[in-house]
């Protein structure tokens, strides 16, 4: 029996066509430039006018991507939002016992109505950045961060660092495969249907439109949707945008994922190869940089049309991507994904058509001219990846010509170097990298660190050919303290 008349509630339910049109109105007024305080001024006087919605559910991103969230009653989120705290000893790569206490800032400008058979009714949703106790940023978010990152780089520069994913993922049979994996049996395919020949009744693709129907109206403005090239595996794209806002919709498409899934029975998974013997998932990201909304990667006569500046920052982020490799492929799963018999994308170079290249040039006009790393796994966590590699590629624009020529030397010498195969020697690599100290700072470069490699400790180094217990249970987007204990 229910604990309330559905009757009696008059909480705040719109339909699809509703919440697209408002939700697309505020990321409209994002891109136009609206500051701040023009869109903590704007929601919060909805919110008080706006006496249908109960509560508001604030999220953040842990130091490995992974989505957290908190439900606030309206009220007293009004009374309350510059005063938001939460242990941060809980957050693994957070704070210690000692000096727990954080607090949340939010982000108005990404401020999004929920639907209601999906999310409950009356709730909206925010993202926030986390302040320290004196209220400055704190350095292990790096959604904040990366935020600030991009704030200098439009005030300083004019630039506007832009991105479009391509996230894969798998769905199986059965509630919480993940957590109760098995390595004899293995995870099982929710369906024999995948790339472009599912059923318009099949499972995936029913699974699929019902995604892509609330990423709509969470303002995604979906591209295309298909089954991918393993059976049960899936791909939903949407809208070239601003890297926050699509940082954040990373987290959003996998977290509506998970939930349709579940609600139909099954599991929606991101680890990058769940299982041998077939393609694994991969996160294909595609960037450029525009100014003055002008595509700066453009050269119709550059090398596969593109301009000096996007050869350059190409070549930047291949000359890192060794360093970069644990942040691009942060689990022990994900070197897996990396196995050239499956289109993986592991040799450090640039192509127009090999998909084994680290870095494709995808044929494109001025409009839509772009890199597209394609070493980029779905369980990456999109903040941390993004702003290093921009860190990368922004390196390699500034250096003086000849600097830039020995290290383009570097990256195009015979033999071609490849991403390494096991997450140890990723490690190793990532550790040694000043380039990575800098810009993460020792501390936080120290505790991605230690977190990484004490999954890769309950892990073997030579994966073989079976997936592990231990790189699924013990994985960052899976585990919990009950998982995490039983060793």
């Amino acid at each position: 029996m229910s604990c309330c008349s559905p009757a009696l509630r008059d909480f705040l339910e719109l339909k699809y066509s509703e919440l697209e049109e408002f939700n697309l109105g505020i990321k409209n007024e994002r891109l136009a430039g609206n500051n701040d305080e023009y869109f903590e001024k704007k929601i919060t006087t909805y919110l008080e006018s706006e006496k249908r919605i109960k509560a508001i559910t604030v999220c953040f991103s842990d130091l490995e991507g992974k989505l957290q969230m908190l439900d606030y009653d309206k009220k007293y989120f009004l009374d309350s939002y510059e005063n938001l705290t939460f242990d941060g000893s809980s957050i693994r790569g957070f704070t210690d016992l000692g000096s727990s206490d954080l607090r949340l800032k939010p982000d108005f400008g990404s401020f999004r109505l929920l639907p209601a058979d999906f999310f409950g009714s009356g709730k909206a949703i925010v993202f926030a950045n986390v302040r320290d106790k004196d209220g400055s940023q704190y350095p292990g978010d790096f959604r904040g961060v990366f935020s600030e990152k991009l704030k200098n780089l439009k005030e300083t520069e004019g630039y506007t660092f832009q991105v479009a994913p391509e996230i894969e993922g798998f769905l199986f049979s059965g509630t919480d495969a993940e957590q109760n994996f098995h390595e004899e049996e293995g995870f099982t395919l929710a369906t024999k249907g995948g790339y472009f020949n599912a059923l318009p009744q099949d499972d995936l693709r029913i699974f699929i439109d019902a995604v892509a129907e609330v990423q709509r109206a969470l303002g995604f403005e979906n591209e295309k949707d298909h089954g991918e090239v393993a059976p049960a595996q899936f791909e939903i794209n949407f809208k070239y945008s601003d890297a926050l806002i699509i940082c954040d919709q990373i987290l959003l498409y996998k977290l509506i994922a998970r939930q349709v899934a579940k609600l139909m029975g099954f599991t929606a998974s991101f680890l990058p190869k769940p299982k041998a013997g077939i393609n694994g998932s991969g996160m294909h990201s595609n960037m450029s940089i525009s100014k003055n909304g002008k595509n700066i990667f453009y050269d119709a006569k550059g090398e596969d049309g593109l301009s000096d500046m996007g050869q350059r920052f190409t070549m930047g982020i291949l000359s890192r991507a060794r360093e970069l490799c644990i942040l691009m492929c942060p689990s022990v799963n994900a070197y897996r994904r990396l196995d050239p018999n499956f289109e993986a994308p592991n040799e450090i170079k640039k192509h127009a058509c090999d998909r084994g290249s680290v870095i494709r040039i995808p044929l494109a006009n001025e409009k839509s001219a772009r890199i597209e790393i394609r070493a980029v796994a779905p369980d990456a966590n999109p903040y941390l990846t993004y702003f290093a590699v921009l860190h990368a590629g922004m390196e390699a624009i500034m250096f003086p010509e000849k600097t830039y020529q020995e290290i383009k030397q570097q990256v195009t010498k015979k033999p071609v170097k490849k991403l390494y195969g096991n997450i140890l020697d990723a490690l190793f690599a990532y550790r040694s990298s000043q380039f990575l100290k800098d810009i993460l700072g020792e501390e936080n470069h120290t505790k991605y660190y230690d977190i990484k490699k004490a999954v890769a400790d309950r892990s073997p180094k030579e994966l073989g050919g079976k997936v592990k217990r231990g790189e699924v249970i013990y994985h960052h987007e899976i585990t919990n303290q009950i998982l995490w204990n039983d060793f």
